[in-house]
């Protein structure tokens, strides 16, 4: 499966997984703490900067932080016609802030850092009946599979660009949905004898 993660190593590749999801867990939680719109909106501008601190590693994202910064403007258009445009702009601005954060987190953290995070973060819960290996594995593949999503959904409306000179849009969403569903079977199909095997 294709995923966001970054070779092109940047400063906050250094930073441990356990820290950088602790720093999105607080970050998230002080963007929904205020709905002032200066206050958002100065966030915004810290988060843009954090992103933009990541160069390159960056570019294979890009696209899917315009598709973010599209639907935040169209759910600030929406409230804007509804009368209530402060509620519409806290919520585009912390949909982008958000959205900022989790892609600054994704291409610098590897996803088996992740699961042992996971893993370790569920550990108490063992004796209550939870097996912190198999919800944490199904918490990285949800991640995965969120990222081969728009991976996916990126080469294909290229290839539909280059063929149409047009953005594919609804077009793509039954070839998207067959290429998911034989992504997932193989994927489950791989787990199926690993986890037999062991």
């Amino acid at each position: 499966m294709g995923s966001l993660y970054s070779e092109y190593t940047t400063w906050l590749h250094h930073g441990s997984a356990g820290a950088k999801l602790l720093a999105l867990s607080l970050a998230g939680m002080l963007l929904f703490a205020t709905s002032q719109p200066g206050a958002l909106a100065a966030a915004s501008l810290l988060c843009a900067a954090l992103y933009a601190s990541l160069g390159q590693a960056t570019l294979g994202s890009r696209r899917l932080l315009g598709s973010v910064t599209a639907a935040a403007a169209l759910v600030a258009a929406f409230h804007a016609w509804m009368g209530t445009w402060q509620t519409g702009l806290a919520s585009a601005l912390r949909l982008a802030s958000v959205c900022m954060l989790g892609i600054a987190f994704t291409v610098t953290t590897r996803s088996s850092d992740i699961v042992e995070v996971l893993q370790r973060l569920l550990e108490p819960l063992r004796p209550l009946g939870v097996q912190p290996e198999q919800l944490s594995l199904q918490l990285a593949l949800m991640l995965r599979f969120t990222e081969h999503f728009f991976i996916q959904w990126k080469k294909l409306d290229e290839a539909h660009r280059v063929r149409t000179g047009r953005a594919g849009g609804l077009r793509l969403v039954a070839p998207l949905t067959v290429q998911m569903l034989k992504t997932m079977r193989s994927a489950g199909d791989a787990l199926y004898v690993r986890l037999g095997r062991d």
